[in-house]
């Protein structure tokens, strides 16, 4: 018996009669509209610059407090994390602040507002002595506050800022430990030991 040997037809890949079609060949390519945490990060980044220079101050109030003075009160939730508000005022270098300290050290009523930090190995100075309409210079010192300060650059210039250091209620005060804590400071504020 003859047998007749047929060779098989060996087809290319993806052509017409391929086993090994691919699906997308026959659903198209389905693209994702979730963001990535470069993508968020950014767009958070964003709102904060425009809330900053823009001046734009929400979901807080200024209260009267009988024997403290002016608080501030959250009039909205917070989450951890977000941004509550700019500690505005000059951005002075070191030795224009040392200047700035004495001068307001002449005048015991003047009070002041002013607050220094380490950013790119030089040291500066948020001076928020001026009596302005911004909110952030007027949040109490608590060492157990519900805000922590944090750095915002925004084009190479660094802007102190408050954010939510825990979940904050509505009608809660605003606080914040100022972080102070010479001799010289508790005795002539004694109040910076809590």
């Amino acid at each position: 018996i003859n047998k007749i040997f047929k060779p098989r037809k060996r087809v290319q890949e993806g052509g017409k009669n391929s086993q090994n079609r691919k699906v997308t060949d026959f659903y198209p390519i389905r693209r994702s509209s979730r963001k990535s945490k470069t993508e968020l990060k950014w767009e958070q980044k964003k709102l904060i610059d425009d809330l900053i220079t823009k001046g734009i101050e929400e979901g807080m109030e200024v209260q009267h407090i009988e024997g403290k003075g002016r608080a501030v009160f959250a009039t909205q939730c917070f989450q951890k994390g977000d941004y509550i508000v700019e500690y505005h005022g000059d951005l002075l270098q070191i030795t224009d602040a040392k200047k700035r300290e004495a001068e307001y050290a002449q005048n015991p009523a003047t009070g002041c507002y002013m607050y220094y930090f380490q950013y790119l190995c030089k040291t500066y100075c948020v001076d928020a002595t001026k009596e302005t309409s911004r909110m952030g210079r007027l949040i109490n010192h608590s060492k157990n506050g519900n805000c922590q300060t944090k750095l915002h650059d925004i084009n190479g210039v660094p802007h102190l800022i408050l954010v939510a250091s825990r979940d904050i209620d509505k009608g809660e005060e605003l606080l914040y430990d100022y972080g102070d804590r010479s001799k010289a400071s508790i005795a002539a504020h004694p109040w910076l030991k809590y």
